[in-house]
């Protein structure tokens, strides 16, 4: 069997757990990493690995995992879409997906591409348990509960911001989906708490949540990757009331956005030209191997 040749595009911590989920999975082989620039000096778990400044340079490539900060995901989608090449993205600004679906749809669809896009966790696989469900119960009320926990996209947020040199936002769960975030930065030299926190305050990442900002020392000191999130369905089946639905997972962030990421990677291969969230695209596609094994084992 042919392996899927797959490039990552980034090398954050996604990038990293990227290539780590890449290594573990059958059907995949990795054929570069793209960063913005290219030393003599590479991380060890690189050594292995081609890495170059454009992707064009690592040859045949099937599919672009997107490991960048979402505000720049549509950029580098629609210029590996162009060239043939399947994207996956982990876009994390819920309110802004359907504005990307149809830009990359419109991209995907002329170049004979495919992109999965907002394939992370929460928007992602979170996505698929709201989807079913609501299904189960179409009648009633739904609360997502994120963390407590750190969120990558909040803190990359943050770290944008003029006069940041390091930041770590926090997501605390108030309930009914109600969360408060708490934002911790370490400061460039003469840099203005007050400035930063209203730069904060005013970003759509922020602006619809209860935020606080605090100067520390050293963000390192209280960086931690834990995340978590529970998903409630009460509703009515039918015409009967009181179905309660329940989901919870306490997790490593990067780590299971990366493993979405490369579970999309593989779907991909198997869609129509065309953009898709994770909700359109049917779950057994996120596995390898054969599909009437899969459904044997799983139904």
């Amino acid at each position: 069997m042919n392996k899927i040749r797959v490039a990552v595009v980034g090398y954050g911590n996604i990038g990293k757990y990227a290539i780590q989920a890449l290594e573990a999975s059958t059907d995949m082989e990795i054929a570069g990493v793209v960063r913005r620039t290219v030393s003599k000096v590479q991380p060890a778990e690189l050594a292995p690995y081609k890495v170059v400044t454009d992707i064009t340079a690592l040859g045949k490539v099937d599919v672009a995992i997107l490991a960048t900060p979402t505000r720049s995901v549509e950029e580098h989608a629609l210029k590996c879409l162009a060239l043939g090449i399947n994207t996956v993205d982990s876009f994390d600004i819920h309110g802004q997906i359907v504005d990307l679906r149809r830009s990359l749809d419109k991209a995907a669809k002329a170049a004979g591409a495919v992109s999965v896009i907002s394939a992370g966790w929460d928007p992602g696989s979170d996505s698929i348990v709201r989807t079913l469900m609501e299904s189960l119960a179409p009648k009633g009320l739904s609360y997502t509960n994120f963390g407590p926990g750190r969120s990558m996209g909040h803190s990359v947020c943050v770290r944008s911001k003029a006069g940041v040199k390091d930041a770590l936002s926090m997501t605390i769960p108030v309930g009914e989906g109600i969360h408060r975030r708490m934002v911790y930065v370490e400061l460039e030299e003469g840099a203005s708490l007050e400035e930063v926190t209203k730069a904060v305050k005013a970003d759509p990442y922020f602006a619809n949540d209860e935020t606080h900002v605090f100067q520390v020392e050293s963000v390192d000191a209280l960086n931690d990757v834990g995340h978590g999130v529970n998903l409630v369905r009460k509703g009515v089946s039918g015409k009967t009331h009181n179905q309660l639905f329940e989901f919870n997972m306490k997790i490593n962030n990067p780590a299971l956005t990366s493993q979405v990421l490369v579970n999309a990677a593989r779907a991909s291969m198997r869609q129509q030209p065309g953009a898709y969230t994770m909700i359109e695209i049917p779950v057994i596609d996120y596995l390898p191997g054969n599909r009437e094994d899969i459904i044997r084992h799983l139904v």
